[in-house]
Order: structure tokens, then sequence, then C-alpha cells
């Protein structure tokens, strides 16, 4: 399957998890599963927009004293401070540094009347009660966090993140110090747990499983709880390359089978049962960090209620030649303001990719180099 098709199936797979109501504090990175209404007006009553005095009716003011209850008379004025409430009757509000002030009067500096509701934010003025602040499938950020709580908003109703179990295989992979004869250091080991979370997974269980189709079989079935099992190596054909072995055993519903690209063509997804996949990255680690983007980022993002990651056509300088009928996925990194291919991205290779900005898509056939952020 070319790699944008493949793109597309496994964004395709994912339809959106089902929401649950989780505190604001939880509720950052992920995704409205409902809109956001707001509760009350914004703002919930009318606010002076600066420091200064409420005055009402025509100056100079007598200055009665800071913001109190009550309302103002004309030639009256109240001290009042940007956010607190206006009292009833006021014109406007004088900024104090447009005011001349002589013992418990008050007046413009210039002399001049102030335009009636002159910095006053009336009630609902920015947005009343009952009006959609944000649309579902909105991703929340920040600002929405406090734009929740200002609309009333204690909780919000968001998609979860998907849970992901990984599975690293391999007899031959050492987890401390350096490799040897026949003995090789995980680096997929480090790399992913922190890639899957940036990619909007929640991670459950990392686990090291040996070279045996009986040993995949147990740890595979050990992760019933979690969307997404992610196994790397054992998508080839080799003797110890278990997992399409396995997954016909089990009945899993293939969807991609195999990428036309370089690096990470043996890479694979499965459905396992209904809502719960299997993916298959190759072992060496570049090309697995060229499938995570091809297989998992999309069908992350489409579980979570999230459109497919975005491809940029920019200029890319220092791309290779893509062979015909294959992409080629090669790091890049930002010089100023522009982009070039960093070397070092052989399947193996992690140099480049651990310097990149991005990856740079290059494909034979024309319409130039599109990127995709890591």
């Amino acid at each position: 399957m070319d790699w944008h098709s493949a793109r597309r199936r496994a964004h395709a797979e994912g339809r959106p998890l089902p929401g649950r109501p989780v505190e604001l504090a939880d509720a950052a990175g992920l995704v409205l599963a409902e809109d956001l209404v707001g509760l009350v007006p914004q703002p919930a009553f009318d606010t002076a927009a600066m420091d200064g005095y409420a005055v009402a009716g025509e100056g100079p003011w007598t200055v009665v004293g800071e913001v109190r209850a009550g309302s103002l008379r004309a030639g009256e004025a109240v001290a009042i401070s940007t956010g607190a409430p206006v009292p009833a009757g006021a014109l406007a509000v004088l900024p104090v540094e447009d005011t001349v002030r002589r013992s418990d009067e008050v007046a413009g500096a210039d002399g001049a009347m102030p335009a009636p509701g002159r910095h006053i934010r009336r009630t609902g003025e920015n947005s009343p009660a009952g009006e959609i602040l944000a649309a579902a499938g909105s991703s929340v950020r920040p600002a929405m966090l406090g734009l929740a709580a200002a609309a009333g908003h204690d909780r919000l109703t968001v998609r979860p993140r998907p849970r992901v179990r990984l599975l690293v295989t391999g007899d031959e992979l050492v987890t401390a110090g350096p490799g040897g004869a026949g003995r090789v250091r995980d680096a997929l080991g480090p790399t992913l747990p922190p890639l899957v979370a940036a990619l909007g997974g929640e991670l459950v269980e990392a686990a090291h499983v040996r070279d045996s189709i009986d040993g995949l079989a147990d740890a595979v079935r050990g992760g019933a709880t979690t969307e997404i099992v992610l196994v790397t190596g054992s998508t080839s054909v080799g003797v110890t390359d278990h997992l399409h072995r396995l997954l016909r055993q089990v009945g899993a519903r293939t969807v991609v089978d195999g990428v036309a690209c370089r690096p990470g063509h043996p890479q694979l997804l499965a459905a396992l049962t209904p809502g719960r996949w299997l993916i298959g990255l190759p072992g060496n680690p570049y090309a697995a960090i060229v499938a995570v983007h091809t297989l998992l980022a999309p069908l992350l993002a489409g579980l979570a209620g999230r459109p497919l990651p975005p491809l940029r056509r920019v200029p890319v300088s220092g791309t290779p030649q893509a062979v015909a009928g294959h992409t080629l996925l090669v790091p890049a990194a930002w010089d100023g303001d522009r982009l070039a291919v960093v070397p070092g991205h052989q399947p193996s290779d992690l140099r480049g990719v651990a310097r990149a900005d991005v990856l740079a898509v290059v494909d034979a056939e024309p319409g130039g180099t599109t990127i995709l952020a890591l």
C-alpha cells in the first residue's frame, strides 16, 4: 500500500472514543467530545475596564467612596478598580490618569465629559449565557481551560487518551550497558514511551518479549484493556518473526500489511477485535519511528477525534531521489528559515532523526516534498 493511503486508512480505523467528564486540570491536550457552552454571561456583571472613577451625571464629581453596593446619583463618583462591579447609574469610568482630584472632588483632566459607557464592560458583552464557546472536536489548549472556568465549568467532557501497550521483541536485545557480539542495546524501549505520549496516547505498560510465538501470544492477550498493542520487530518474514502467523491464528482483520516507503516497509496494522488494534513496527529504530508516524499517529488521532496530522508543502534542500512507487522519509532540520536534510537516515540509524525538526516526505511522482511534524 502506498504511504499516503496507509496513513488515511489508519486514521479512518480510529472512530472517536466515547467522551467522559474530567476535571479542568486533566483536560489539557485532549479533545472536546461535546460543545463548550457558557453557563453564565461574560462578563457576569457590568465591570470596570480601567482603574479610575465610576461617575454619574456631569462633572466635576464628588467622590463618595470606593466601589460599594447601591447606586450613584448625578454628580457623584466612586473610586473603582479594573474588574470591579460598576454601580447602577454610572455614566462611564474615567481612568485615574485622565482625572484631577482635589480633596473629595474629581474632574476630568481636560474638562470634557466622557462618552456614555466609556470603559465599562457590559454584562454578556463577550458572550451571553448559552452561547457555544468552542465546538466539539476542538483541542483543549491552556486558554480553553481559562475560558471554561470563566464560563462556570469545573469539568469538561473530552475524549480520553487511547491506551497503548508496548511489546519490545528480540532475544538479542539488552536493556542496560553497551551491546556486544550478538547483543544489541534496545533503542526503542527508551524512544517509544515519550513518543506515544507526545502523539496523544497513554502508555499503560511496556514489556520485553522473547522471540517465541507463544510468548508473543500471551503478551498480546495480556493487553486486552488497551485500545492499541504496539509491537516492535517480528513484522518481517524471518524465522523469529512470528507476528503474521499469530494474527492469522487469532483471526485478526488486516488493515495495512506492508507500506511502499523507505525505510519502514515491513509495518502492519490489524484489528484484533472491535475497538482493539495491533500495530507492528520494524525492529530497526529509524524504520520504527517512520512506521509510528505512518500508522500509530493517525490511529491515535482518529480515536481521539482529531484530524489526520497535516502535511505541509515546503522546499527542503538535500533530498535524495525517491524510487518510483515508493515514498522516502528523511529527517530534516531548520537552518534559519530553510529546511535541509540531516545526514544519517539508514533504517537502523537514529543520528539524523535525533537532530531533526521534521520528517521530509519525498515522493517519486511530481508534486514536490511535504513535511510532517515530529
